[in-house]
């Protein structure tokens, strides 16, 4: 007990009064949740599903779009200034930590491939094209990194600050830069990081 007010006591009157709020807002609106910290914006709430132990920043901002669903899994943990999209699915695995401004989307506004959109037609007006995004467990991801549709990360990575995933990334991989590319995996045999070479 004293551990939880000495955790307490290093914040502000006004961060505490805002967290008090927020905590008996999870506990009306959340009530799975550890904290959900307000303000927060969730578009078609009931197509948004999250496990016991999710935790989330200020001003993080959950977009569903049609059909569209997101799934979190246990002791999840986002940062503040987290925007996800979904019109087909976002899935993330157990114990994932999120920093703030993150983005992640499996949404684009049309699709060269499939739709026969043409750089003529303005973006608001192309249909949305959703291709599935999952992450697995024990995920860890930096500082306003960019997940784009159609991406698979596998468990255990680390995703480095300001990398934009455009391609799957194996599990256990350490990934950085734009588009984001595997530099180290741990080896489990050795029980150590060993470099790739790109």
């Amino acid at each position: 007990m004293n551990d939880m007010f000495s955790e307490i006591a290093k914040y502000s009157l006004s961060d505490i009064l805002r967290m008090g709020y927020s905590f008996v807002m999870t506990k009306l609106f959340f009530p799975k949740a550890q904290l959900v910290r307000r303000p927060i914006s969730i578009r078609q709430k009931k197509q948004f599903n999250y496990s016991e132990g999710f935790t989330t920043g200020k001003n993080c901002r959950i977009e569903i779009f049609g059909e569209g669903k997101i799934a979190i899994g246990t002791n999840c943990h986002i940062g503040d200034n987290v925007h996800m999209v979904a019109s087909s699915s976002l899935t993330f695995g157990n114990g994932c930590l999120l920093a703030s401004k993150v983005f992640i989307s499996d949404t684009s506004h049309g699709s060269y491939r499939a739709d026969g959109c043409q750089p003529s037609t303005p973006p608001n007006d192309r249909p949305l094209c959703g291709d599935p995004v999952t992450i697995g467990d024990n995920v860890w991801i930096g500082e306003n990194v960019v997940i784009l549709p159609g991406t698979h990360i596998g468990n255990g990575c680390v995703i480095g600050a300001n990398a934009v995933v455009t391609k799957d990334l194996p599990e256990n991989c350490i990934a950085v830069g734009s588009p984001a590319k595997p530099i180290k995996r741990f080896d489990e045999k050795t029980v150590s990081w060993t470099v790739i070479d790109n």
